[in-house]
């Protein structure tokens, strides 16, 4: 029903439609002071506009721009905002630019509280400041140093052990994340979103309780709200767990080199920090409790594993930290027991935990909105972003059930604006949702890994298409023999559609979000078979394959 429509306005003023006009003024009457009146009759009759000067005088706002989503915050109101965004991270950002710019009043709220050794960051979040940015930046560096070794067998006169400045490297990112942060600000002031650097706590339902960072606390209110709070790393509750450890969050704007390094946990970002950390030219240790990647397809991850052995990160396998402390010449002695009961120990220079993550949503004031969260991980529970508090959102990592993936908060968010303000009734798809492990050896994926595929469909009804590949740019210096793999999973069910796609090598994730357009359109093998591959690319692999797992037959490739 279009806004415009007598009926919707009633409705939104929560009116029966069958009460008459006198009961409904009536109703308008008790809700509203006598000054504010004329304003909102011409509303609702449709005889005039609120204008910008009469909001201003009467204190009722200008009616907000479309909304597909009927949460009882259609119709005008008296807040200072029509929403406030909770998180200046790449959902927050996203969600609040784009509000703005159909014609919602938006405030975002950011405020970094310091990690436990005082690391603090500017706007952007995770992403830009403690996470993929500088990841890919320090893996990149990490693949130069390999590029260096390899460029001696094309020719080139390089010298052997040339050192690498991690306080030059270090220096180059912060001052490129800040550029970002500087650009970040300066898009809200273009988009009319106001930026407030304070930590936002829920007082009641509309109303958000504001601390800056000198303890200075203001309230402001809104129609609506988004929480993007993101997530901050886990710490052990061992001894000395959160005093002697760093985590991402203090990795990146290390002043000096982390030296020998202990990286305990298996998830991507201990084994993307252990990756070029030892590709750097210092040693890594990856502790491990019990498999890398989980979650991710455990033949994709032993392959990149086995591959991070090859170049000298070591592994100590099921086990867990039981307690980290100082040693001699500033060093950490970290103990350990493994799963047989037995112990260990040794000494490293930093020990960096990357146990996983936990939603920041307790210290918001969820509770006091009844916003529910699960029980098992303190996240939000929502039906496409919306809580169980109507006009209150969600996006990003604090989402249950869904990808903890920048690109995806930042959709998300684009999409919510577009259906709170933007008339657009168009969802969030979470499913076939591109991902790259930046890892020396980088694992691109898209859908079920091999193991849910089979859970899913039943083992019968799956089959694998995969090979070995050596990329032609290692053929010169000899490294890698089938250390690369492409893997396809299709669904017998479907005519062979593709439900996995999987490869270790390099630039996977340059490779993967190509593929994944195709998977969205619902791609089977006949069409990557019908497909000419460019040749020679690692890509091609995908348009070429042929080898099943079900014959039994070698993967394993030579030749061009």
């Amino acid at each position: 029903r279009k806004r415009g429509s007598g009926e919707h306005r009633r409705r939104a003023l929560g009116a029966n439609p069958t009460e008459s006009g006198t009961i409904l003024l009536a109703r308008l009457a008790r809700r509203l002071s006598a000054r504010r009146l004329p304003a909102m009759m011409s509303w609702l009759t449709g005889s005039a506009a609120v204008t910008e000067a009469q909001a201003a005088t009467t204190g009722v706002s200008a009616p907000a721009p479309l909304s597909a989503i009927y949460d009882g915050m259609e119709g005008p109101h008296e807040y200072d905002y029509d929403l406030m965004v909770i998180g200046g991270g790449s959902g927050g950002l996203a969600c609040a630019k784009d509000a703005s710019s159909l014609g919602a009043k938006v405030a975002l709220c950011d405020f970094v509280q310091p990690s436990p050794i005082g690391t603090k960051w500017g706007l952007g979040g995770t992403c830009v400041n403690v996470g993929c940015i500088p990841k890919k930046l320090m893996h990149q560096a990490a693949l130069l140093g390999e590029g260096m070794s390899d460029a001696r067998s094309f020719g080139w006169e390089v010298p052997k052990g040339i050192p690498h400045k991690w306080e030059s490297m270090v220096e180059n990112i912060q001052q490129h994340i800040k550029s970002i942060n500087f650009g970040y600000r300066s898009d809200l002031m273009g988009e009319k979103v106001k930026y407030l650097n304070s930590y936002a706590v829920f007082k009641d339902a509309h109303t958000l309780e504001l601390t800056d960072k000198k303890g200075a606390k203001t309230e402001l209110t809104a129609a609506r709200f988004v929480i993007a709070t993101g997530g901050r790393p886990k710490y052990p509750d061992i001894p000395g767990g959160r005093e002697h450890v760093i985590s991402s969050d203090d990795l990146f704007s290390l002043p000096a080199p982390p030296g020998h390094t202990l990286c305990i946990g298996a998830s991507y970002i201990s084994l993307e920090c252990a990756g070029f950390i030892q590709g750097l030219g210092m040693q890594a240790t990856v502790m491990m409790r019990s498999i890398p990647l989980r979650g991710f397809d455990q033949q994709m991850a032993g392959q990149l594993v086995g591959y991070m052995k090859e170049h000298g990160t070591v592994f100590i396998e099921q086990a867990v930290p039981t307690s980290v402390a100082p040693a001699e010449g500033g060093k950490k002695r970290v103990c350990w027991q493994f799963a047989d009961g037995s112990t260990g120990e040794g000494l490293f220079d930093t020990v960096l935990v990357a146990i996983g993550r936990d939603a920041e949503t307790s210290k918001i004031g969820l509770e006091k909105l009844g916003v529910a969260l699960s029980p098992h991980n303190g996240k939000v529970l929502a039906t496409n972003e919306q809580t169980n508090v109507p006009h209150v959102y969600a996006l990003g990592d604090i989402l249950d059930g869904r990808p903890e993936l920048t690109p995806v908060a930042i959709q998300a968010g684009k999409l919510l604006a577009k259906r709170l303000y933007g008339g657009s009734s168009k969802q969030m798809d979470y499913e076939l949702v591109p991902t790259t492990v930046f890892t020396p050896l980088e694992y691109g994926t898209i859908g079920l890994s091999e193991e849910d595929a089979i859970a899913k469909l039943g083992d019968p009804n799956v089959e694998v298409y995969h090979s070995f590949f050596k990329p032609l740019e290692w053929t010169l210096p000899h490294r890698g023999d089938n250390a690369c793999y492409a893997k396809l999973v299709v669904s017998k069910l479907e005519n062979e559609k593709i439900i996995g796609f999987h490869v270790c090598g390099p630039n996977s994730g340059e490779i993967t979000q190509g593929f994944a357009a195709a998977m969205k359109l619902g791609a089977t093998k006949e069409t990557f078979d019908d497909t000419v591959g460019i040749h020679p690319t690692n890509a091609e692999q995908f348009t070429t394959l042929k080898t099943t797992k079900s014959s039994g037959a070698s993967a394993e490739q030579s030749g061009c």
